[in-house]
């Protein structure tokens, strides 16, 4: 297992004052290292931009000599007992579940097992039962991604092992008998691993329904995986009930899905199956090395703690929101949070030699996820049985959550996404003197519109594209209250995900559908576990991002920006484009190159733009090697905005007013923020975007 030197995460992604983070950290080194503590401003390590740009923070929190230490994580999903059972040596025993195996991986796994007992497959696939040194195994391997019922029974010295693959017309069994000597066992059980003193090991790839343990007298230990589906425990139908380790994927089809419902809460018994992964691995479980109380006056604000020792270093962001129920600015920036998460240790398929010169170049975040996959991917990569990844926690290291991380690194801008892309916002609101608080997709979520109350402004950063129906409800009830909604990306309010109601870090994404998306979920299985709702586009539940916004996701291509051309005007507007001199404006920036691009969002009134929507400016890009996202196109020739695809591959940047005084802002493009520090924060995408936030912050 390859890791990084020093490395850490944050049980929170953000505080209030009083409230603490704690810091969990572990070293390969050993020794000792030294925690520090900054004020974000800007994370681009560009040497063209401002560069990375921190302010010292040490009065709220003093620098520390700290012991250094190993702290080990463990992938691969399983469950086990709370306690034992006990398996008799006389009268025979026996070890039952039904199967669908995803990945040969060139060792054991497990599927159910007690002690020294154990139930699997082996590195060729076929079934086997072993005992100690003595093993049972049969000679045709069990066919991949079918579903197979298989049996041990051990009885006065003999192992007899029966897998038969179940099909519509016919079914197709094997046995095979050995002598295997196994004695009384008082052990915890385990499902999809082997359990020792150390901990589990020959993790199960695939699904598995209906494990059992049956003595002479009856069941001793049984389960039946579609209970309690939301839950990482499993109740027992005898026996213990079941822990779940890691967050294997449930509701998932099982062997008797038949296509008659799609939704597990009204056929829970067609839905009796967890699929296990090997490299299932999302809450650490690190101890605390240190924490921090937040301070009562610590201001608002993006913070990044430097942990620093002889053998590496890292950098760990967080966010301090102010005391609830206060505010101390009159604009709000809302954090991704949600999105940073699912987006989590994304390994690219194109980190080459060139982006990693680069990273040497610039002083760039040195670390890769592509490098690191056991300290798990995200959620736009795929397990090794090549299902998708459709859980994601920040209590983990994530290395692309890092000041200067690059996500493009052969481009010739500087090739951010998210936290560091954001940076350009922060930056350019520090350079322009405009105070803000913080409040993050967890604080939305948890206290609705009433966290945003108050606000003259809030506004997004450059990719807000997941969201739960609460976050969703809660900028809709700001927006329609009066306040003034600023969406400064592309791509955003897309995808819905669900939060697990036990581990409020963990996060879920059922890929359904269409959309433009890394996999797709199986069918029968576009259903959230976590809550029980319809996963997949926003805009396949009925809420189109143009419902919110004015504007919906519409195209993507390469990370390449274009200008804007102006379309309004209309003197009534004039207050906006004062002081940007060209109707052709935005031809630059160090995302893309241009304001307008990568991601773009377009208005659709079909679908939710409003009638009285003004369209500022438009993209002016060639855009013809862009992709119209799936979810617009209808034949080869044709897509629902009935006019020609090259038509609807753009980018609208767009305000509307509502009944109660509220506007919304609206930019439709991933890149616009990336131009805001260009020539020194002093160019027309900056005036456009100061003269809206001045006149809705102060009037003028």
């Amino acid at each position: 297992m390859k890791e990084v030197p020093l490395t850490g995460y944050t049980d929170r992604l953000s505080a209030r004052p009083g409230e603490e983070i704690a810091f969990k950290v572990s070293s390969t080194e050993g020794g000792r290292y030294r925690s520090r503590l900054v004020r974000s401003i800007c994370a681009d390590p560009n040497p063209a931009g401002m560069g990375i740009t921190e302010e010292d923070a040490s009065e709220w929190f003093a620098p520390r000599d700290l012991p250094a230490r190993h702290q080990a994580f463990f992938p691969g999903s399983y469950g086990h007992t709370e306690g034992p059972v006990t398996l008799p040596a006389q009268g025979g025993v026996s070890l039952s579940a039904t199967v669908q195996p995803t990945h040969l991986n060139g060792r054991d796994q497990a599927v159910l097992s007690c002690g020294p007992l154990c139930m699997g497959i082996d590195a060729g696939g076929c079934l086997f039962v072993a005992a100690g040194d003595g093993r049972v195994t049969v000679g045709a391997p069990l066919p991949p991604h079918r579903w197979t019922r298989i049996e041990a029974r051990l009885q006065d010295g003999r192992a007899t092992l029966v897998q038969t693959v179940l099909g519509h017309h016919s079914r197709e069994t094997h046995e095979q008998t050995g002598p295997l000597q196994c004695g009384v066992i008082t052990a915890p059980v385990g499902l999809a691993a082997c359990l020792d003193g150390t901990g589990a090991r020959h993790f199960f790839n695939g699904k598995i329904e209906g494990p059992a343990i049956a003595g002479a007298d009856g069941m001793i230990a049984a389960w039946d995986l579609s209970a309690s589906i939301p839950h990482s425990d499993v109740p027992a139908i005898a026996g213990p009930p079941l822990h779940l380790v890691n967050f294997p994927t449930r509701a998932m089809t099982g062997s008797a899905w038949d296509a008659s419902e799609m939704c597990w809460r009204h056929k829970p018994e067609h839905y009796g199956a967890i699929h296990f992964h090997e490299d299932d691995i999302y809450d650490f479980g690190w101890q605390t090395d240190f924490t921090l109380t937040v301070p009562q006056d610590m201001p608002s604000g993006v913070y990044v703690m430097h942990i620093e020792g002889d053998g590496g270093s890292d950098a760990i962001p967080f966010y301090i929101c102010p005391p609830k129920g206060t505010r101390r600015a009159d604009l709000c920036v809302l954090i991704p949070t949600f999105t940073y998460v699912i987006y989590g240790n994304h390994a690219r398929p194109d980190y080459d030699p060139a982006w990693q010169g680069r990273m040497r170049d610039w002083g760039a975040y040195p670390y890769n996820p592509a490098e690191y996959p056991d300290y798990g991917l995200s959620t736009y990569n795929t397990h090794s049985d090549g299902s998708g990844i459709c859980h994601a926690s920040h209590r983990r290291p994530l290395f692309n959550f890092r000041p200067g991380f690059l996500t493009f690194g052969a481009t010739a801008c500087s090739g951010l996404r998210h936290f560091p892309a954001d940076s350009h916002l922060i930056s350019w609101l520090h350079a322009k003197g405009i105070g803000y608080d913080i409040i993050t997709d967890h604080e939305l979520h948890a206290e609705g519109a009433e966290v945003l109350a108050g606000y003259k402004a809030v506004t997004t950063t450059t990719h807000p594209e997941y969201h739960t129906a609460e976050t969703l409800d809660a900028l809709a009830d700001y927006r329609d209250a009066g306040g003034h909604l600023l969406y400064l990306g592309g791509n955003g309010f897309y995808w819905r995900i669900a939060r697990h109601a036990e581990n409020d870090s963990l996060l879920e994404i059922r890929r359904a559908e269409d959309g433009i998306r890394a996999w797709a979920a199986e069918p029968g299985e576009y259903y959230n576990a976590f809550d029980g709702t319809y996963g997949g586009l926003w805009r396949r539940s009925g809420r189109a991002p143009q419902a919110l916004v004015g504007i919906g996701f519409a195209a993507q291509g390469e990370f390449h920006g274009a200008p804007y051309q102006r379309m309004c005007h209309d003197p009534a507007f004039d207050w906006l484009f004062k002081g940007v001199t060209e109707d052709l404006f935005g031809g630059y920036g160090f995302s893309g190159n241009g304001a307008a691009g990568f991601e773009l969002d377009h208005v659709d009134q079909r679908i939710g733009s409003p009638q009285n929507h003004v369209l500022l400016a438009r993209s002016a890009g060639d855009n013809r090697a862009f992709m119209l996202v799936p979810e617009e196109q209808l034949t080869h020739l044709t897509n629902l905005t009935g006019g020609p695809e090259e038509e609807a591959k753009h980018a609208d940047l767009i305000y509307f007013e509502l009944p109660e005084g509220g506007s919304v802002f609206a930019v439709g493009s991933i890149t616009f923020c990336g131009s805001l520090p260009w020539n020194d924060f002093d160019n027309d995408v900056s005036r456009l975007l100061e003269n809206y936030l001045r006149r809705k912050l102060t009037g003028t």
